[in-house]
């Protein structure tokens, strides 16, 4: 027969962690992994319609990096479980990229909207959901061991993503969006 995604152990408000362990599936653990899988979900979205090849390319390798998060913050944290390493090195290539782009984006002199183009729009939805998954992580490093690289990557993650917004709407010819506030 085959594997069915259904089980009907989590019907009753629970979920199981990496290692066995039942939680309530409004732990703060869950929302946290839970919001790292949504920022993949919405970047996938993104990358589907994205026309540039390099942006997908970049778009994937996150997604690949968020499915290590994810697999990370779905330990449970009283076993040691084997898990793919956690993308250490990525931070630092993410602050290159945002620099490479940095070089020929207009310097920034006011605060924009999250508008212009609906690629822009899609990657700052993206960002958003980036800092909203940063925010759940910091609340379970609270209460739980987190690894600091998780955090680190996904403060750094979102900044990406607004930088990306901005090089996406330029290679768009979209006109960038200042906020006046009035």
């Amino acid at each position: 027969m085959a594997f069915r995604i259904y089980t009907r152990t989590g019907d009753q408000g629970l979920t199981g962690l990496f290692g066995g362990k039942r939680v309530s599936k409004d732990d703060i653990r869950i929302e946290a992994y839970g919001t790292v899988d949504e920022l993949n979900a919405v970047l996938g979205l993104l990358s589907d319609s994205c026309p540039d090849k390099d942006i997908i390319g970049l778009i994937r390798t996150i997604q690949t990096d968020l499915f290590t998060i994810g697999a990370h913050l779905t330990r449970d944290p009283d076993k040691e479980m084997p898990l793919p390493p956690l993308p250490v090195d990525r931070i630092a290539e993410m602050e290159q990229q945002m620099d490479t782009w940095d070089e020929h984006l207009p310097a920034l002199r006011h605060f924009i909207l999250p508008a212009g183009h609906e690629l822009v729009s899609r990657t700052h939805v993206a960002r958003c959901v980036c800092r909203r998954a940063e925010r759940r992580v910091v609340a379970l490093a609270q209460v739980s061991e987190v690894e600091d690289v998780v955090m680190r990557y996904l403060n750094r993650l979102s900044d990406l993503l607004f930088v990306l917004a901005r090089e996406l709407g330029h290679r768009l010819g979209a006109e960038e969006v200042a906020w006046k506030p009035e």
